[in-house]
């Protein structure tokens, strides 16, 4: 379970160290070009959850977050116990989940600055998370696969 703890304090560190670097050198709002036609930085503070939806009660968020990880936990806690991508997968999800509750506590709202635009602004926490859940979905994939022998159908 080491992996899973030293990749949750990777995320959260790596996902606040980006936030600080944002909310100290850009304005509400101010967008710079980082890679042409591809990515920009853009500072918004989104009072909202995921994808602008769920309200704007920072207890709410925080509760809701709270309980994904418990049913995350309860759901893979064995799994986590036996693979180390489980173990990594699941340390981002915490990282990252945390990370966006620190913003929630810290400042009332969640830095958000990576810019697609094609895609709505995001931060390095929504990347451990949603990297966190591919991962556990691959690692689940992988241990079905291996429950089922081999020329025998599902």
């Amino acid at each position: 379970m080491v992996r899973l703890w030293l990749a949750a304090v990777f995320a959260l560190a790596l996902d606040q160290f980006t936030k600080q670097l944002v909310a100290t050198g850009f304005a509400p709002g101010e967008s710079r070009l980082a890679i042409p036609r591809l990515l920009y930085w853009t500072y918004v503070q989104n009072h909202r959850g995921a994808f602008g939806l769920f309200g704007s009660q920072a207890w709410l968020l925080v509760a809701m977050s709270l309980a994904v990880l418990a049913v995350f936990w309860f759901s893979f806690r064995d799994a986590a116990a036996q693979s180390p991508l489980v173990q990594v997968a699941f340390g981002g999800i915490v990282g990252g989940a945390i990370g966006n509750i620190v913003d929630r506590f810290h400042y009332g709202f969640v830095v958000d600055f990576v810019d697609l635009r094609w895609w709505p602004v995001f931060n390095v926490a929504d990347s451990c998370i949603t990297v966190g859940v591919a991962l556990l979905i691959l690692g689940s994939l992988r241990r079905e696969n291996a429950k089922t022998p081999i020329g025998t159908a599902r």
